[in-house]
């Protein structure tokens, strides 16, 4: 399965080929962590990643120990994008 690409923090390299969004939900489906991130057009968008991914980025988030990560910003790359 290939999957998509989420950062907790703005990128450093590359920057045309990152999109912004909002946390809305953060589920798992079939082995695999899913995050629906809202853009800043209001489009859904669902990104596929594996269960260490989002450990890392919920690691990265400036985020107080129990806060949601909902309404969180992230960097992020649909596969292929």
């Amino acid at each position: 399965m290939a999957h998509d690409r989420i950062h907790a923090r703005k990128p450093t390299h590359d920057l045309d080929r990152w999109s912004v969004g909002t946390i809305e939900h953060i589920h798992d489906r079939d082995g695999h962590c899913v995050f629906k991130v809202q853009t800043d057009d209001g489009e859904p968008v669902e990104l596929v990643v594996t269960v260490a991914i989002r450990e890392l980025v919920l690691s990265r988030l400036d985020l107080d120990e129990g806060e949601s990560p909902v309404g969180a910003r992230v960097w992020y790359r649909k596969h292929g994008g």
